[in-house]
């Protein structure tokens, strides 16, 4: 196996474990990280792992199709959790793809299907404007206060 797939393996057992820390080291200082909802920079990105793992009390992760070279990977994930906001059940299919620099993560980009999400995450809201820019965007804007407020709470800078 190849050490950037011996990494995203790392990276995502210690997901399955909800090791935040773990999931950090696996970042270059100067990484990028982005999806539907963040995009995150440096040390965002393991704070944004931090929260997800602390607060996502019955997640569980699988992941498979790992595929990586000396500059790029991807992978396939997906995460079963209850959404803390509307108390629902959320079933993501994730498609990650990977940029690696000294054999760290440099950039990491998940791909899935917002409108999916919405739906599941917020029901009759996400039903009728997950497909929606104006969703979108409060989600979004949502999620990045919500990060920076964890930021700020355990003094963790960007």
């Amino acid at each position: 196996m190849l050490p950037n797939e011996e990494l995203l393996h790392r990276f995502y057992q210690a997901f399955q474990r909800r090791d935040h820390a773990a999931m950090a080291a696996c970042y270059h200082p100067e990484a990028t990280f982005e999806d539907a909802v963040f995009r995150l920079r440096g040390p965002e990105i393991g704070a944004m792992w931090r929260m997800l793992c602390e607060r996502g009390q019955d997640l569980a992760l699988t992941y498979d199709h790992v595929r990586a070279d000396d500059t790029q990977g991807q992978a396939a994930w997906e995460a079963r959790y209850t959404f803390s906001r509307t108390r629902r059940p959320v079933h993501n299919h994730i498609a990650a793809r990977f940029t690696f620099r000294n054999g760290k993560i440099l950039t990491h980009h998940d791909q899935f299907s917002f409108w999916r999400w919405s739906r599941q995450a917020l029901g009759p809201l996400g039903w009728l404007l997950g497909w929606s820019p104006f969703l979108h965007n409060k989600v979004r804007t949502s999620a990045r206060q919500g990060l920076d407020a964890f930021m700020a709470q355990r003094g963790i800078s960007a």
